[in-house]
């Protein structure tokens, strides 16, 4: 007697001949398991230091001796029921008075001061304060032309007596200028030569350099008074444990460096117990603005703090500020090389950063009250935690050789060698027993240069900079090296002709990628002149694929290795079987790494500092978190906001002092808007809703609404089609819609009954009410490591259309759940959509698709991509097809085809490629959330 399976749910007799049929039982009728929440954490106040700390901050006794000898991350304890966060047990960030008082657990926060005659201050009313935000900050309206909408709005009410808001540009940049909110004046110094100045010398000698900068104790005083950043804010540094007890990293605070430099403060000082830890972040990197006009370059300097989430920093919601901007010392051609001037302008580099950062001394050894974004008081205690950075600033400032680590002590020809972690410590000791040149040439040090941190408490920059994702990884190993080693070996192997060939042939392969949501298509490979970060990523997701077949498999494994690796390191929330994952996929990249030395493409290895900077990465996650919270292109994303907007702004003529005022009045834009959605006068613009939501729009991309991951059609649904069963099937030329269909609902009506294979058409329901047809769903879920809202939520779109942009038909693939207990791709389906649809059927509605079935090769993904491959399930020289609940479907998937050695039509249209080809591959780098699942 063959295996039946049946119902868990309890008073539900039905039987299943597979476990495939019943998971979609279970999914579509008795609940939709496709949720993805997050696990509620117990709410903590934190209370003042000598009051007993609730759970889950522990109290002294009850801390693990691991936690004060050793990282957090080798405590051990208990595992919790559910992801838990164990905060330091000294440093808290208890709540405090004004004068820094400590308060009783379950205090309110006062109310924060606003005036009662003039609340829209210094606004008169809402009216004007959105016209100003809307024409300074959101369209950027030039001077003049708000001039011309101004004086259309007043002749517009005229009759009426009325004004307009303003009555000229200047009365509103009066008004922007006034606000108290975010106000931090730019302040400026000079700087230059302190050595003798001889007669004929260089003019860089005699030359005054300005240094542009905000105080950074009053940056910080207004960004923690940003009531936006209100739950997305840690008030203490903590140990994160998923609910087996094994630790994660995320946001910054869940890093060693925290934990440890909270417990170094307070054992040296222990009347710090009870005050917040501040970490401060600090990031700078030249930009160019305008090549035309004579390279005009700039040089902001950054500033965050580390309580602030990682998604709030990345969405550049106020929490990366411009402090500074350093001055550039330009010299004649002949100076470029010249030892002194280079000296000149490291010193000067790190002077200034000095010079800029010295109100923040007296706060790094005393406690400072400051209010929080809860509405809070606390003593806030600061420190110099991480450093934002490319591998040329990384160099300036660690005072290390170009071609050297500035993180270890490996030697430059073999610097995944063996090493210790570089310290100033180490360099100091070295400095005093050995002259310079060895230094330089054994060690690549430069002692010319003294780093920044050396007179700031508990700081050194060797420990504080940070991993830089998008250079070292997405734009360095991948696009720098790996790419151009592919098109190296190709031209080695077979000769600039055939070679010339297959890389025309690998960017067809690119372009006939089947489209996906976010994907960026490359209609001609990857043939342009100028690769952003966001194009190495894009081509990231279908590199391998077009590369398979047409080069050695180890160099597709080496590829695809270094791919795990670098998709792993860019999650948001990154556990310790993660890192054991990143571990080995490093160690899988060095090893396959060596196909490239064995065919002559690095005949001398691969002592890179870009590529070498992977090794460090587990140990960068233990410090810091998720390493996306730092990346480069935070700051470089803030170049666009902070310099290069501004710029196009001015009349270019000394535009600096233009740019500095447009960043301080886009700051108080801001902290008014901040403001007055804190005190209900504005609706908030990303508040979550008060209980999860399930949204039935089709636009794709992050989204700050907090939802149940769930997958629900499109809104409107698609006109001039017929909706009468039988007529819709005529029209879609797919008769068989109609016995799918109603054996479809037989399932869904008859729980107790045999299944409609059982049964002839006959018996099954028949299907009278009107027909809706959609062109898409939408998936919603949980992707915090993906592009997302602030809240980790993401949106995409599942399409099915005769039409896309008006030409060629569009039919998305589809992952479903065949069965809920296997890991992964075991227990996951593929589907191609062929048709969206829904219908009554007393009284409650059916969200349905008609798909096509894939069929998985073999029980393992491809050892040359890592990536499973499908095939079209046929079944009597026909494609198996269904209609299945929408609730069975988990999201989209991203199939790229399995092209082989064979090449492609010089006039192959990618929409063709679903149907052209024998098999596939199941992306998984398509997304990160995808990279998670498909396994």
């Amino acid at each position: 007697m063959p295996q039946q399976f049946f119902c868990p749910v309890q008073g539900c007799g039905r039987s299943f001949k597979s476990q495939r049929g019943r998971t979609y039982h279970v999914r579509s009728l008795h609940s939709n398991s496709n949720r993805v929440s997050r696990t509620p954490s117990p709410s903590v106040s934190n209370p003042a230091p000598d009051s007993p700390p609730p759970s889950p901050v522990l109290a002294d006794e009850d801390i693990p001796p691991a936690f004060h000898d050793q990282d957090p991350a080798q405590a051990e304890g208990p595992a919790p029921a559910y992801p838990s966060k164990t905060f330091h047990p000294y440093l808290t960030g208890a709540p405090c008075d004004s004068e820094g008082n400590y308060l009783p657990a379950g205090t309110p926060p006062p109310p924060r001061p606003s005036s009662a005659d003039r609340p829209w201050a210094p606004y008169e009313n809402e009216l004007q304060f959105r016209t100003a935000d809307f024409l300074y900050r959101q369209v950027e309206m030039s001077a003049g032309n708000i001039d011309t909408l101004l004086e259309l709005w007043a002749s517009s009410l005229e009759k009426s007596g009325e004004l307009g808001p303003f009555g000229s540009y200047e009365q509103m940049y009066a008004t922007i200028d006034s606000t108290r909110h975010g106000d931090v004046p730019w302040k400026c110094f000079t700087t230059g030569w302190a050595g003798d100045i001889l007669p004929g010398d260089a003019t860089w000698k005699s030359a005054e350099y300005e240094v542009w900068y905000r105080d950074p104790d009053e940056v910080i005083k207004h960004m923690l008074d940003n009531p936006d950043f209100d739950g997305q804010f840690d008030y203490a540094g903590y140990v994160g444990l998923d609910k087996s007890g094994k630790r994660h990293w995320s946001d910054f605070m869940s890093g060693n460096y925290v934990y440890r430099h909270s417990t170094t403060i307070y054992d040296d000082d222990p009347t710090t117990r009870g005050a917040m830890y501040c970490p401060i972040i600090l990031g700078s990197d030249k930009t160019t603005v305008s090549v035309a006009t004579g390279h005009v370059e700039y040089h902001p300097l950054y500033l965050s703090i580390g309580g602030v989430h990682n998604t709030v920093r990345r969405a550049h919601r106020n929490a990366v500020i411009p402090i500074g901007f350093l001055a550039i010392p330009k010299g004649d051609r002949k100076y470029d090389n010249d030892t002194a001037f280079r000296k000149f302008k490291r010193q000067m580099y790190h002077s200034s950063i000095e010079a800029i950062l010295q109100s923040l001394k007296p706060g790094m050894t005393t406690p400072v009250v400051r209010r929080c974004p809860d509405g809070h008081f606390r003593r806030v205690i600061y420190d110099l935690a991480a450093y934002i950075a490319d591998y040329p600033e990384q160099v300036y400032l660690a005072g290390v050789v170009q071609n050297w680590c500035p993180k270890c002590t490996a030697t430059q020809d073999n610097l995944d060698g063996p090493g210790g972690r570089r310290t100033e410590g180490f360099t100091d000791n070295l400095a005093n027993v050995i002259d310079s040149k060895t230094l330089w040439d054994e060690y690549g040090i430069d002692d010319d240069i003294t780093p920044f941190t050396v007179n700031f408490p508990r700081a050194d920059i060797h420990e504080m900079l940070s991993a830089d994702l998008l250079h070292q990884l997405i734009k360095g190993t991948f696009k720098d090296h790996l790419v151009q080693w592919v098109g190296d070996y190709l031209f080695i192997e077979h000769g600039e002709a055939r070679a010339n060939e297959i890389l025309d042939d690998i960017d067809r392969r690119i372009a006939a990628s089947p489209l996906f949501p976010g994907l960026r298509h490359f209609p001609h490979g990857r043939r342009f002149k100028q690769w952003t970060g966001d194009d190495s990523k894009a081509l990231m997701k279908v590199y391998l694929p077009a590369i398979a077949g047409h080069v050695p498999a180890e160099m597709v494994q080496c590829i695809a290795a270094f791919l795990d690796a670098c998709y792993i390191a860019r999650r948001a929330d990154i556990t310790e079987k993660s890192v054991a994952e990143l571990e080995a996929a490093i160690k899988r990249f060095h090893t396959h790494r060596e196909i490239f030395r064995t065919t002559g493409v690095r005949p001398t290895g691969f002592s890179l500092p870009r590529q070498h900077s992977l090794i460090h990465y587990p140990h960068q996650i233990h410090e810091f978190g998720a390493p996306g919270g730092l990346c480069s292109s935070i700051t470089e994303s803030r170049h666009i906001t902070a310099v290069k907007r501004p710029w196009r702004r001015s009349n270019r003529y000394e535009a600096l002092g233009q740019m500095l005022l447009t960043n301080q009045r886009l700051d108080k834009l801001a902290a008014s808007r901040a403001d007055f959605e804190n005190r209900g006068m504005l609706p908030r613009s990303r508040a979550p809703p008060p209980k999860p939501v399930l949204l039935d729009n089709d636009r794709d991309g992050p989204t700050d609404e907090y939802v149940t991951g769930n997958v629900t059609l499109a809104r409107t649904r698609q006109r001039k089609i017929p909706r009468d069963l039988h007529g819709l099937a005529e029209h879609i030329q797919k008769p068989e819609l109609v016995e799918l269909t109603r054996r479809f609902l037989h399932d869904q009506t008859h729980r107790d009954g045999p299944p409609s294979s059982a049964i002839s058409l006959d018996a099954c329901p028949t299907i009278t009410s009107k027909i809706s047809v959609f062109n898409s769903a939408v998936a919603t879920f949980y992707a915090p490591s993906d592009e997302s809202g602030i809240r980790g939520m993401k949106r995409e779109s599942i399409r099915s259309t005769e039409s896309w942009r008006k030409k060629d038909p569009r039919r998305d693939c589809a992952l479903v759940v065949e069965d809920q207990a296997k890991p992964g791709m075991k227990g996951l389906g593929v589907v191609r959509v062929l048709l969206f649809f829904s219908f009554d059927y007393r009284g409650k509605t059916y969200p349905c698709a008609l798909v096509e079935w894939f069929k998985t090769i073999g029980s393992t993904p491809d050892k040359e991509t890592g990536m499973w491959r499908v095939r079209p399930d046929i079944s009597g020289r026909r494609r198996l097809t269904t209609v299945l609940h929408l609730d069975s479907f988990l999201r989209g998937a991203h199939l790229l085809p399995v092209f082989g050695s064979s090449f492609l039509p010089v006039d192959f249209h990618f929409s063709y490629s679903l149907d052209a080809f024998e098999a596939y591959y199941v992306s998984k780098y398509a997304d990160h959330q995808m990279h998670e699942i498909c396994f």
